[in-house]
């Protein structure tokens, strides 16, 4: 039965869609995160906002309360793929930092927060919820800033992102206890909880693989999209059949399926949705903020978000300085961490839905968080200014191989991309391959390849692969127009990353060298030039001036495709040729 245009569901959706639609782009173009844009838009369209004026009511939700369960979906949602991102080998490369140093900025943050909340005179169980919740920092504001900076592999970006990814898994447990906090018998609660999670644990790490594997066999993105959220209902549903917040069986489901062959497929499946979704989240968060109650007694709200910034950021820094960091990189990370994160407003949601915190005081938690929040990006610019000008040129990247970075990727691994493995195995070269045929990729896995399930189809994989901390791309595969668009999306963003690509003939090369390839290898040259060397080896040429002749030809070809493709020289293969002796 058709929807009505003039129903206010109609209306709500319409108005949730487009204010998703135009925030997204708008903070994305403003290098800011959209969660402000998000939660003012749901300030301004609650029923505390524009729906108290009659002539902006059109612009009002009917019905907040209806946004609840879209918005647990995203939540739900959000968590999964933080669990996708948590593998074990990042774990294990980052311990030190992850189950150091972020358990203790967890531990410490949240006690000094709790005692502050307890001086006026708040009940411990509360307490400690929103001292939990106020303790976590955002993630997705900390690896934008991080990003765009540079400073990812700088000893302030892997110490900020061990702490988050510590905090990312600490959700679990918050949201655990929380779920048994709001039954009955707490123990009885708990350990309802663990047998449910240990349920989706077990299906996700044996019973799920297969149903991706059909799904991979078809071909077909919208049936892995569907498998893929087939495992993120079935999960969340069954932590909230245990009495807890689906969104902790979604992050469990994520974390089992972060050692799987479909990870990356998976993630770039669920992308276009996870920014979505969670923007309804915070919409729905925002439309429950009354700032007119807020702004006739602000000094609560200010005063409080004052004191977590500064209490967060006191204790990271301090905790940072007993490591040895050095004075800027303790003011860096401190102050990017210093506000609360998404994260915790999940968790504070959870709290008020399992009502641990209610009435004035979760209109109060919930308006410094946000407040705080839309302040991050803005820390996080003062603490790299800061440590700039205290550690003035100290370049401190350390190599990152966590999660295939300082890797060659190869898209297509084919009959061309097994040589290439092979060639780069001979000279110590760890590589990543992508391969689309799931059955092919688990016989692979079994005989102890790096090679993973992908679709090239998929513009979303690029972005999951870690190009950016990559040392080179080789790309095989033989359809010319996904080839073309590979290259258009991996050269806009890795402008200086080294791209090999395999070509048709000279022609097809000198297209791919406009499009901004390093090397481009056309088939039917190399034939040739391999046909010359073994006839003239053949008739009794010495070996050596052969294969001076041949090189030079190449260089030759090269040189003319490289000019008719009109495309800027590039210093071929810099990072992957550094230490190999040319051939006599």
């Amino acid at each position: 039965m058709a929807l009505p245009l003039e129903s206010s569901a109609f209306k709500d959706m319409a108005l949730v869609l487009g204010a998703t639609g135009l925030v997204i782009p708008a903070f994305a173009a403003l290098r800011i995160s959209p969660v402000i844009g998000f939660i003012l838009i749901g300030i301004a369209a609650g029923p505390f906002g524009l729906g108290q004026l009659p002539w902006l009511d059109w612009l009002a939700l009917s019905n907040p309360d209806s946004l609840a369960a879209p918005a647990e979906l995203g939540v739900s949602l959000l968590l999964f793929a933080l669990g996708l991102e948590l593998s074990p080998d990042r774990i294990r490369t980052m311990r030190e930092y992850i189950l150091g140093l972020g358990s203790l900025q967890m531990l410490l943050c949240t006690a000094l927060i709790a005692l502050v909340l307890l001086g006026f005179g708040l009940a411990l169980v509360p307490v400690l919820a929103m001292a939990g919740a106020l303790a976590l920092s955002s993630t997705a504001v900390g690896l934008q800033l991080l990003s765009a900076s540079g400073k990812v592999n700088s000893q302030a970006g892997r110490m900020a992102i061990g702490v988050l990814l510590f905090q990312d898994i600490a959700i679990a447990p918050m949201l655990l206890l929380i779920g048994a906090a709001a039954g009955g018998s707490f123990w009885g609660g708990l350990a309802k909880g663990i047998l449910a999670l240990a349920a989706v644990a077990v299906a996700a790490r044996y019973v799920v693989p297969p149903l991706f594997l059909q799904a991979a066999r078809t071909r077909r993105s919208e049936l892995f999209l569907a498998a893929a959220l087939v495992v993120l209902i079935g999960s969340a549903a069954t932590a909230a059949l245990a009495g807890m917040s689906p969104a902790v069986g979604a992050l469990i489901a994520g974390l089992m399926l972060a050692t799987s062959d479909y990870r990356r497929q998976i993630e770039a499946a669920v992308q276009p949705f996870e920014g979505l979704l969670l923007g309804v989240f915070l919409i729905w968060v925002g439309s429950g903020l009354d700032l007119g109650a807020l702004a006739a007694n602000p000094l609560p709200v200010l005063g409080g978000a004052a004191i977590i910034i500064t209490v967060k950021a006191a204790a990271i820094y301090g905790l940072l300085r007993l490591r040895k960091a050095r004075e800027g990189v303790a003011r860096h990370v401190a102050l990017l961490l210093a506000a609360p994160s998404e994260t915790g407003l999940i968790v504070l949601g959870a709290a008020v839905s399992a009502r641990l915190i209610g009435g004035s005081d979760a209109q109060m938690v919930l308006a410094i968080a946000s407040l705080t929040l839309a302040l991050a990006p803005l820390l996080g610019l003062l603490g790299a200014r800061l440590e700039h000008k205290t550690d003035p040129g100290r370049g401190d990247a350390i190599p990152d191989n966590s999660d295939g970075g300082t890797r060659t990727i190869i898209i297509g691994y084919g009959r061309v991309g097994r040589l290439v493995a092979q060639m780069l195995d001979m000279h110590d070269q760890p590589w990543l391959a992508v391969d689309s045929d799931p059955d092919e990729v688990q016989r692979l896995k079994r005989a102890g390849k790096p090679v993973v399930y992908g679709d090239a189809r998929r513009p979303e994989l690029v972005d999951k692969l870690k190009l950016d901390s990559a040392k080179a791309v080789v790309l095989t595969i033989d359809d010319m127009h996904m080839l073309d668009m590979l290259i258009r999306r991996i050269r806009i963003a890795n402008p200086d990353l080294c791209i090999v690509v395999r070509a048709r003939d000279a022609d097809h090369a000198g297209q791919l060298y406009a499009l901004g390839v390093t090397d481009a290898v056309p088939e039917t040259v190399e034939s040739s030039l391999q046909l010359a060397e073994a006839v003239l080896v053949d008739l009794g040429v010495p070996m050596g001036p052969v294969i001076a002749s041949i090189h030079e030809k190449r260089d030759e070809l090269r040189g003319r495709i490289r000019g008719a493709g009109a495309a800027p020289k590039r210093q071929p293969l810099r990072t992957l040729r550094r230490g190999v002796p040319k051939p006599d």
